[in-house]
């Protein structure tokens, strides 16, 4: 029989058994295709060494033949593929160590993994020139008078033309005048409204898509001209073959692909920035971003907007302080297209000074933040983005503004549970009466803690929080300092809470545009024991009672239950107490799995020393002219390096599955 069909089969039996063997020795968690591929690759690598080494021992002789008898040659030949098995385990776990089964998924995965790479690509270079284009590359130099000059027009240009994702970043921090500039905080007002507007012939084809039938079915009439452009949206004005006045809100043609790339880059942004950096870490950045993605995308379907803008105009219809909500048309209403009742009124971000007398502007703010406070305290659901854009004013009839304030753009809303509003009412009322013992209790019963928490130096900076409260000047966030004096003392603030908080913090900023000085700080606080005693009932303060005198009823029965069920095991002795440690099947399934690998590792270890010291030894009879000893030592090592091997895979694949 030729060489080279000993040597094709040979080979291909070495690969089938090595890859059946070492998928079996590390239970299966490699795939067929890796373990034979693996297999080929080391044999036929490590097929010349072998056969080296067979013929330094003297089992083969200088042509190939076997050189010594029939029990012997198999013995090494045994110990050679031995090795060679060996070798391919190490090579599989190694290669599982670096690169995971299951890494490149399916084909379908693997291609929507590389556009997502081709599309970061691309986006990543998009970003960097447009930042280029508009003078805010990283090491351009500019002269020291005309930054404050061009920087803040040069980021609002950047960002509309960056697209949605930026926009959005320039209208949250559009409120934090009190961390960024006001000449910057100023053009980043603009972003509310003033993005770059999409052609009508590209709007259009996004009507008649949605509707599925021609415009002109459905509308009379659709002004061309947007009456504002968003980051994601532009609205026009419309009316509907009934004659209804509306606006049509339609979503740009590239938002959510663009949202969805520019959110992989965040991600990836913030878990580099809290692996690298400690305040990363501190503030949360990967929470925060994923956070922000789940309100992008939660803007980018109008469906859930037009579900939101129901729940509000429901829970707001019996406030004694009304805020106007455009009515929806769900029929004309989709994924991407938004169909409302049109809403007479200016954007607060378009009010200059001086277009409203400062009474009136005061009296539109009181009214708003009183309405607020009823949508947190007592409704429950409340518009959570308050922006300068989506707060509507309309002061030219009648003789009572506030009755013409409206809020547009329920992408985002809150929703509050009743405890917690009990809670939360109760605590600005003790920050209106500086109790700062009652706001501490307050907090502890809002917010968890773990570990040893000091409650006097919480009380200590709460106290000196509320006191500021009197004096605070207008620009001064109260409720951004109180969610960082609970960070520091490492409190959980629930999610609700802190989406009032911001939002609060949001509103802030819009009612100072609205009336410079306004403090929303200290109205906030007066009104709130105002406002949650307006949403107090006879009968909800009944049912309250009712529901707790039935809880303490049961409580007491159960505890009498329980007292006698103890004292009757006590008297009859047969009282015990059961410990619970590795009580359940799972825990001693891991006991028993840990005590496995433990023992398997140690008597690998046993073995390859042995072989380690027997194969050094050169005494006793001879096998070919090797020392017996010495064969057996090898058979051991190769035992022990198996046996290591074992557990070395199935500690990776409890780590891959824990």
């Amino acid at each position: 029989m030729p060489a080279w069909v000993i040597l094709v089969v040979v080979g291909a039996g070495f690969t089938a058994l090595a890859a059946w063997a070492s998928r079996r020795l590390l239970d299966r968690t490699v795939g067929w295709f890796r373990a034979s591929a693996t297999s080929l690759v080391v044999f036929l690598v490590a097929l010349p060494l072998a056969l080296w080494s067979l013929r330094a021992a003297g089992v083969l002789d200088e042509d190939g033949r076997v050189a010594v008898g029939t029990p012997i040659a198999l013995s090494f030949i045994a110990l050679t593929l031995g090795w060679l098995f060996a070798a391919v385990v190490v090579c599989v776990v190694t290669i599982e160590f670096v690169w995971p089964s299951g890494g490149w998924g399916r084909p379908v995965e693997m291609v929507r993994d590389a556009l997502r790479r081709r599309d970061r690509a691309r986006r990543y270079a998009e970003i960097l020139s447009i930042a280029s284009r508009h003078g805010l590359a990283l090491f351009e130099r500019r002269g020291r008078g005309d930054a404050p000059r061009e920087l803040p027009a040069a980021i609002v240009a950047a960002a509309n033309e960056a697209g949605v994702t930026f926009v959005k970043l320039g209208q949250m921090l559009s409120a934090r005048d009190d961390v960024l500039p006001r000449e910057i905080v100023d053009a980043l007002a603009t972003l509310q409204t003033d993005s770059t507007p999409i052609p009508w012939d590209a709007a259009r084809q996004v009507v008649e898509s949605e509707l599925r039938r021609p415009i002109t079915e459905v509308f009379s009439f659709v002004d061309p001209e947007p009456l504002a452009a968003a980051s994601v949206a532009q609205v026009h004005a419309a009316r509907l073959i009934d004659g209804q006045d509306v606006v049509l809100k339609i979503q740009r043609p590239v938002a959510r692909r663009q949202v969805v790339t520019d959110v992989d880059i965040l991600n990836r942004l913030a878990g580099d920035l809290e692996r690298r950096t400690t305040w990363a870490r501190e503030y949360g950045v990967v929470a925060l971003v994923a956070e922000f993605s789940w309100a992008l995308h939660q803007e980018l379907d109008y469906r859930i907007e037009l579900a939101n803008l129901e729940l509000v105009r429901r829970a707001g219809a019996a406030s004694p302080w009304p805020v106007r909500t455009p009515r929806a048309y769900s029929e004309h209403s989709t994924e991407r297209m938004l169909v409302m009742e049109r809403i007479l009124g200016t954007p607060v971000s378009r009010i200059a000074p001086g277009d409203l007398s400062e009474g009136v502007a005061r009296a539109i703010a009181d009214h708003l933040v009183a309405a607020v406070l009823d949508q947190v305290l007592v409704r429950g659901v409340f518009h959570a983005d308050l922006h300068a854009g989506n707060v509507m004013a309309r002061c030219d009839h009648g003789s009572d503004p506030v009755g013409w304030v409206s809020l547009v753009d329920y992408g985002a809303i809150g929703i509050v549970e009743k405890s917690l509003r009990r809670l939360l009412a109760a605590l600005l009322i003790a920050m209106a009466n500086e109790d700062d013992a009652g706001a501490t209790d307050l907090v502890l019963l809002i917010c968890t803690h773990h570990g040893a928490l000091d409650k006097s130096a919480l009380q200590r900076d709460i106290g000196a929080l509320v006191t500021r409260v009197r004096f605070s000047a207008s620009g001064e966030d109260i409720f951004r300092l109180l969610v960082d004096a609970l960070r520091r003392h490492h409190l959980a603030i629930p999610p609700s809470l802190l989406l009032v908080l911001r939002t609060l913090s949001s509103l802030d900023g819009t009612l100072r545009r609205l009336s410079d000085g306004y403090n929303l700080t200290r109205s906030g606080i007066r009104m709130a024991s105002t406002v949650s005693t307006r949403g107090l009932s006879l009968h909800d303060m009944a049912m309250t009672a009712e529901v707790q005198f039935a809880l303490s009823v049961e409580r007491m029965l159960r505890m009498g239950r329980r007292v006698e069920n103890i004292s009757r095991e006590l008297d009859e002795g047969t009282f015990a107490v059961k410990a619970v440690v590795f009580d359940s099947a799972d825990e001693r399934t891991w006991v028993d799995r840990l005590a496995s690998r433990l023992t398997v590792t140690v008597v690998g270890v046993t073995l390859v020393l042995a072989g380690v010291l027997l194969g050094v030894s050169d005494t006793g009879p001879e096998l070919a002219g090797v020392p017996a000893v010495s064969v057996l030592g090898g058979f051991l090592g190769l035992g022990g390096i198996l046996l290591l091997l074992r557990s070395l895979g199935q500690s990776f694949r409890s780590r891959g599955g824990g």
